[in-house]
């Protein structure tokens, strides 16, 4: 890959990893952050998990982020953009993206228990769609990561 591009993803992710704290810290979330940037370059939304407060399944952090994105843009399309996430995507998640048009996910942590971008499933690549969307894992995958794991740690140690 590009390293301008390499670059740029580590900023974004470092964006994202941020909201993933906010959600840890305001609101007892699980720390999965999550923005959309425009194809020029331009943030368009912000989400982090809302499913604990909002009593809402769907409400990842990704969906969150597409929800106010198409809310700004007035479009359910979200074309041209990239989706910056700290976990990689559940399946709900992708097909969400795959429905929004969405043209890469760049995400950090990988998810081996139902990650859908490769670790479990790969719906985003898969050929049977009418849209794909590129995908590149794992940047500052063990940041993310660790953000999640010392969550689920102290929430078992509180029990």
């Amino acid at each position: 890959m590009h390293s301008d591009q390499s670059a740029l993803d580590e900023q974004w992710m470092r964006q994202a990893l941020v909201l993933a704290e906010r959600a840890q810290l305001e609101e007892d979330e699980i720390p999965v952050g999550a923005l959309l940037v425009s194809a020029d370059g331009m943030c368009i939304a912000e989400g982090w998990n809302r499913n604990i407060g909002d009593h809402d399944p769907t409400a990842h952090a990704e969906i969150v982020a597409m929800r106010r994105a198409g809310q700004a843009l007035g479009n359910h399309r979200l074309i041209g953009s990239t989706l910056y996430v700290t976990l990689e995507p559940c399946a709900m998640c992708a097909m969400a993206m795959v429905h929004a048009r969405i043209a890469r996910v760049v995400f950090g942590a990988y998810d081996p228990k139902t990650g859908a971008a490769g670790s479990v499933f790969d719906l985003l690549a898969d050929a049977r769609h009418n849209h794909r969307v590129d995908v590149q894992g794992g940047v500052l995958a063990e940041e993310a990561g660790a953000r999640l794991s010392n969550y689920f740690k102290a929430k078992r140690a509180k029990v």
